[in-house]
C-alpha cells in the first residue's frame, strides 16, 4: 500500500487526506498545532464560507492563470459541495453565491473532517512541526520527537497569513530544500492602512458603501459592501475584497450613500451643522463638515466620494490569505514538483490566491482533489 505523508492539517491537507484514504492509501497527517483545522474553523468570519457558485479562474491571482483554470475545471463549486456533503451536513449559497454550512458554523466543518478522518483510520499527529523533509528512496519527514517515512509527500502547510493558526511561512523552506523558489509574498484579504488624519475620530463607524480603487486616476476595482473605520484605516467585507487589488499610494473612494444620487442629496441637505442630518451618521457628518470647512456642496461631494490614500496594510498577522508562494510553473499538471518526483503541493503554499468570498477555500479543495487523483 502506498504511504503518503501530509504536511499540514489545514483545509487542503485534510481534504486531500480524506480523498486519499477513501482511495485506499495509507495517510499520515502531520500538523504543527495542537489540533487540525484551526484556520478552517475561523473562515468566513467564523461562519464557514467554503466555496462560491460563481467559480472561475478570473477570481484568482497566480503566475499561471491557465493552470489555475485547469485545476478548477476538475473541481467545480458543485463538486466541492458534493465532497463536503459526502461527510455530512448541508451547504447552501447566499444571495452573493457564497456557500456556507446551513448551521453557519465554520468549526462544524472542521468537525466533519475530524470525524471522517477518524472513520477512515487516518493517523493524525498534532504538535508535529516538520523541521526537515528529505528523500532517499523514500521521503522522511522529521519533527521533534519522531519522523514519518512515506512514498509520497504533500506540502499543504499554508502560507504566511494569520500566524496565530500556525502558518508563518517557515514551511517554504521544506520546498526550498528541493530547489524550489518562493515568489515574493504579501498579505491580502486584510485591512487597509490610510493617512490617520483622514480617519481620526471615525473608529467604530460602519457603513454600507460603494468602494472604488483608483490608481493614477483610473479605476482598477469597484465593489459595494461593509466598510468599518478603524484608527489606522478601513476594514470590513468590501475592504477585504479590495485589498486584493489595492496598492500603496492608490486612492480609495467611498460612496457613503450609494443608493442616492447627488440630486437627491442636494434636495435633502440642510444648512450649517445639521446639513447632513439623516444623510450620514452624526459622527461622519461632523467629520465631513470639518473637512469641507462647512461648505455644504463640498460636504455632499465628500459623501459621494470620501477619498482615502492607501499607505499599506495591517500585515500578515491580520491577513486571511498570502499572495505569492511556490510558483505554479515549478509544478506539473498534477501539482507535483518538477524538481522532485512524488513531492506534491496543495492549498496556500502555492502562488495562488483568490478574491474574498470562498475562493481561497475552494482552491484548497480543488488543489487537494488534483493531488489526490494523481496519487490514487
Amino acid at each position: 500500500m502506498m504511504k503518503i505523508v501530509m504536511i499540514g492539517g489545514g483545509a487542503a491537507g485534510l481534504a486531500a487526506a480524506v480523498m486519499l484514504a477513501r482511495a485506499g492509501r495509507e495517510v499520515t497527517v502531520l500538523e504543527r498545532g495542537e489540533r487540525v483545522g484551526r484556520k478552517l474553523s475561523a473562515t468566513g468570519n467564523g461562519q464557514g464560507n467554503v466555496t462560491n457558485v460563481n467559480m472561475g479562474a478570473e477570481h484568482y491571482f497566480s503566475d499561471d492563470a491557465q493552470k489555475v483554470a485547469r485545476v478548477l475545471s476538475r473541481c467545480s463549486a458543485q463538486d466541492a459541495v458534493a465532497f463536503l456533503e459526502s461527510m455530512g451536513g448541508v451547504f447552501l449559497p447566499d444571495a452573493r453565491g457564497r456557500v456556507y454550512p446551513a448551521g453557519r458554523q465554520a468549526s462544524a466543518v472542521t468537525d466533519l473532517f475530524r470525524r471522517e478522518l477518524s472513520r477512515l483510520g487516518v493517523r493524525v499527529v498534532t504538535g508535529a512541526r516538520v523541521e526537515k523533509l528529505t528523500f532517499a528512496g523514500q521521503f522522511t519527514a522529521a519533527f521533534a520527537g519522531g519522523s514519518v517515512r512515506a512514498d509520497a509527500a504533500v506540502l499543504a502547510a499554508g502560507g504566511r497569513a494569520a500566524k496565530q493558526f500556525g502558518t508563518d511561512g517557515t514551511a517554504y523552506a521544506l520546498a526550498q530544500a528541493f530547489g524550489h523558489t518562493v515568489t515574493p509574498t504579501s498579505p491580502v484579504l486584510v485591512q487597509l492602512r490610510c493617512d490617520p488624519a483622514s480617519v481620526r475620530g471615525l473608529k467604530g463607524i460602519r457603513v454600507d458603501a460603494g468602494l472604488n480603487v483608483l490608481r493614477a486616476g483610473k479605476e482598477v476595482y469597484r465593489c459595494r459592501g461593509d466598510v468599518l473605520f478603524t484608527e489606522s484605516g478601513i476594514s470590513g467585507d468590501a475592504v477585504f475584497r479590495a485589498s486584493s487589488y489595492a496598492r500603496p499610494s492608490d486612492m480609495v473612494c467611498l460612496d457613503l450613500v450609494p443608493d442616492a444620487d447627488m440630486a437627491r442629496l442636494q434636495a435633502a441637505a440642510g444648512e450649517g451643522e445639521s446639513a447632513l442630518l439623516c444623510i450620514v451618521c452624526n459622527g461622519l457628518a461632523r467629520h465631513i463638515l470639518r473637512l469641507s470647512g462647512g461648505d455644504v456642496p463640498r460636504a455632499l461631494a465628500l459623501v459621494k466620494c470620501f477619498p482615502l490614500t492607501v499607505t499599506g496594510t495591517l500585515g500578515f498577522d491580520y491577513a486571511q490569505v498570502t499572495r505569492g508562494g511556490i510558483p505554479l510553473a515549478e509544478t506539473d499538471e498534477r501539482l507535483m514538483s518538477r524538481l522532485q518526483n512524488n513531492l506534491f503541493f496543495a492549498g496556500e503554499m502555492l502562488n495562488v490566491d483568490g478574491e474574498c468570498g470562498g475562493y481561497n477555500l475552494h482552491w484548497a479543495f480543488a488543489s487537494a482533489r488534483t493531488v489526490a487523483e494523481a496519487l490514487s
